[in-house]
């Protein structure tokens, strides 16, 4: 037991210093997963180069065109905090002199130490950290392409004399694991366009500046679970404090923004997933917060997939299957090709 969790203690060490390496590779295998079935119907009708090079182009516009979008949004939010910096720091003093005046003693250490320069740093460090993943893309590109190429080599292996027993039920959990995959997020796909969407038309609705960067921001964090969507949420409410003075207006925008993300993440989008995906919200959390601590924003995106794929594989095992039961949301718990 204390070998287990001392080796245990060590990969996770592993995987902290080396995530330059691994964050790319496992999103890489996650986006094999999602994509594999569009190349194996492209190489029923061409060359499997060819096929590869269409499911690559295909996925890297896709993976750029999220990336950018938040990118892009947080670009608008520092420009604007930077042309509009006098506002914040306006407000900033009233509000720690109305707490002084009510004896909350802690506004005065903490005028000391903040003020809204730190805003504008971490919205442009957001920007900053979100435009220097060309070279994260450029790994999982790499990964992609070789990965790609290996899979039907990889799944015959699997099925060699030599890799059983265990090849086959890698191969019967991956099966599960990539159906799941795509189903969790044509479902997640779906509400964040919604999302993003609904959020854009409220904020012109309700004429909060920078209405598309706010639609785009909800989109592309509406893929990480409860802590994108916290984030949507609470940057526009801080922003509508600065440009309509009014803590009245900025609680109707955060009940308002709160409302649409409770109905679409916490109404549709468990009803569209079904009982096959239901996953304990404890877990969840603590998959997004784990491992965006480990390997930051890539670990926060795919967190709850790398969550999935631990299910599976521990309902595939007699020793493990009670690790799923406690995980799961549901009372069944897919652990082959069907329910």
């Amino acid at each position: 037991m204390i070998g287990s969790v001392a080796t245990g203690i060590l990969v996770l060490a592993l995987l902290y210093v080396a995530q330059s390496i691994f964050a790319p590779l496992i999103f890489s295998l996650f986006v094999i997963a999602l994509v594999w079935p569009c190349q194996a119907a492209l190489q029923r009708w061409m060359p499997k180069l060819l096929a590869l090079l269409i499911t690559l182009v295909v996925t890297m516009v896709v993976i750029v065109a999220i990336g950018s979008s938040v990118a892009w949004g947080f670009g608008k939010l520092a420009q604007w905090l930077f042309l509009n910096a006098d506002r914040f720091q306006a407000i900033y003093v009233n509000w720690t002199d109305w707490l002084e005046g009510q004896g909350v003693a802690v506004a005065g250490p903490l005028a000391d130490r903040f003020d809204v320069t730190w805003l504008v740093r971490f919205v442009q460090g957001m920007a900053g950290r979100l435009n220097s993943f060309a070279g994260f893309t450029l790994l999982v590109f790499i990964f992609i392409m070789l990965g790609l190429l290996e899979v039907e080599d990889f799944n015959a292996r699997l099925l060699m004399p030599a890799a059983q027993p265990y090849g086959e039920r890698i191969l019967a959990a991956n099966r599960v694991i990539g159906a799941k995959l795509r189903r969790f997020m044509i479902v997640r796909t779906f509400a964040s366009i919604l999302t993003g969407l609904v959020v854009w038309l409220f904020a012109l609705g309700a004429g909060l500046e920078l209405a598309a960067a706010w639609g785009a921001i909800a989109f592309a964090l509406n893929y990480i679970p409860f802590l994108g969507p916290f984030v949507a949420t609470a940057l526009p409410t801080m922003f509508a404090i600065a440009q309509f003075d009014s803590w009245q207006t900025a609680i109707i925008i955060f009940t308002s923004l709160n409302v649409i993300q409770f109905i679409i993440g916490s109404y549709l989008e468990p009803r569209l997933t079904g009982a096959s995906l239901a996953i304990s919200p404890f877990a969840v959390i603590f998959a997004v917060f784990f491992w965006s601590f480990m390997w930051g924003v890539s670990g926060a995106f795919i967190g709850v997939p790398m969550l999935i794929a631990f299910i599976v594989y521990c309902a595939g095992t007699p020793s493990g299957k009670w690790v799923a039961t406690l995980l799961s949301g549901g009372s069944r718990i897919e652990t082959e090709g069907g329910p």
